[in-house]
């Protein structure tokens, strides 16, 4: 059981992602424009304000005033079928179900305000992470009387804000440079239940300091490039994180599956660092191609730890009431590999009031040796469109839509429950996005 716990409290772990994965997406919604794209160049383009959440130095680019804001709304539809394990008196199938994702609205806005000809500041409010699963209807397939694996099985619900400042500074005609602040707020829901009974149930949010660096190389007005780093923190994220498990408390002279209800503090958990380089080409005066690689180093996400724990004996034994430390607690070491990301895009302008846009982009999945069903990651392709209505010079509507799909996946979870489970995940989406720009 202490293996357990382990399991429920490592789904915690997205509970403050800035940039991470979501039923095994991860979350680019921080423009209509990028999304028509599929986000390739956009660390460059800087046609309107949103560039600012991929490139601070791309704010050089800019002589006038501009603000953008849209929304963008994430329909994720997370299969998870022949869900199976096997007990002594026989196997166990729990069925399918094809709604364990779920849906969100995701709001954005940026501002870029131009000081002089060398400098410039921006801020911005954005999502990088925003979705959840919930497997917990499988278990209603369960016969009676038998266990299940339900420490794999129910809802994750987490919500992200990237709060940026940024500051870019022209060093001449060519060459630019820009640095920003990120302030990243995490909320998070998880909850496992054995039945009626609760066994985890976290409910946590928390802050944390990150950073972006930045630069862009104009070779012409037609031909320029941009490259960024962003250095992603280590969440600390605080609320309720209770657990319930046993432990052999015998040598204390209480029982050996003496049953605990644990409380920590708080959850550590070390987001990755992502590199990007773009670039874009205008082609023909009409017609532009732009493209992005960009490098994730998961590598970084190494284990969770749960800090200051507290476990209290659960009435009705031997020594209820009691309390014993738990201190700090390495959760689970994972083997995720780096990834990267491909994406190429066109724009084509119509005339002065439509210009049109598509793109495609390849996102290489971050799982290697440990799958999960609550986070069913995969290689996904993206393929999207997109528009711009130029009202007039300064007032730009946008809209974006995206496909993704992702790969089906057979894999083998344990549990500490059944032992190992069996299942087949499939997760794809829609994403809709449109966006307001307006040039001062």
């Amino acid at each position: 059981m202490k293996s357990f716990n382990k399991t429920l409290l490592t789904v915690a772990i997205a509970l403050a992602s800035s940039q991470t994965f979501a039923s095994g997406f991860q979350l680019n919604s921080q423009s209509a424009t990028g999304m028509g794209r599929a986000f390739a160049g956009d660390a460059v383009i800087a046609d309107n304000a949103t560039v600012l959440s991929r490139n601070p130095a791309a704010m050089a680019l800019f002589d006038k005033d501009a603000i953008s804001f849209g929304l963008t709304y994430a329909d994720i539809t997370v299969d998870v079928k022949d869900v199976n394990f096997n007990l002594p008196n026989g196997a166990v199938d729990l069925g399918s179900i094809d709604d364990a994702g779920s849906s969100k609205v995701i709001p954005n806005i940026f501002y870029i305000h131009p000081i002089d000809d060398k400098f410039a500041v921006g801020f911005a409010a954005f999502s990088n992470f925003g979705t959840g699963t919930d497997a917990s209807s499988l278990s209603k397939n369960l016969p009676k009387g038998s266990p299940a694996p339900y420490d794999l099985l129910g809802e994750t619900e987490v919500t992200t804000v990237n709060f940026n400042a940024s500051v870019s500074y022209r060093i001449n005609d060519i060459f630019s440079i820009g640095a920003g602040v990120d302030a990243i707020y995490g909320e998070g829901r998880l909850t496992r239940n054995a039945s009626t009974t609760p066994l985890v149930d976290v409910d946590a949010d928390g802050w944390a300091f990150g950073g972006i660096l930045g630069a862009t190389v104009e070779l012409d007005k037609d031909n320029r490039f941009g490259i960024s780093y962003r250095f992603s923190p280590t969440v600390n994220v605080e609320g309720d994180i209770n657990t319930i498990s046993t432990k052999d408390l015998s040598a204390a002279g209480l029982g050996s599956k003496t049953a605990l209800a644990t409380n920590f503090d708080s959850l550590d958990v070390p987001l990755a660092d992502i590199f990007q380089v773009a670039g874009f080409h205008q082609i023909t005066p009409k017609f532009a191609l732009h493209y992005t690689a960009q490098y994730t180093q998961w590598s970084k996400f190494d284990q969770i730890t749960a800090k200051d724990g507290v476990a209290t004996i659960i009435p009705g034994q031997a020594g209820a009431g009691i309390k014993l430390p738990a201190g700090d607690i390495a959760l689970k070491e994972y083997q995720w590999k780096d990834s990267w990301l491909f994406s190429l895009g066109g724009t084509y302008t119509i005339n002065e009031q439509f210009t049109v846009r598509a793109g495609y982009m390849h996102d290489q999945g971050v799982v290697d040796e440990i799958s999960s069903i609550s986070f069913p990651d995969s290689d996904r392709n993206w393929y999207t469109a997109g528009m711009s209505y130029h009202i007039n010079p300064q007032n730009t509507v946008d809209f974006g839509i995206a496909f993704i799909k992702g790969e089906e996946v057979h894999l083998i979870e344990n549990s500490a429950i059944t032992g190992p489970v069996n299942a087949i995940t499939e997760s794809s989406g829609m994403y809709y996005s449109v966006q307001y720009s307006y040039q001062f």
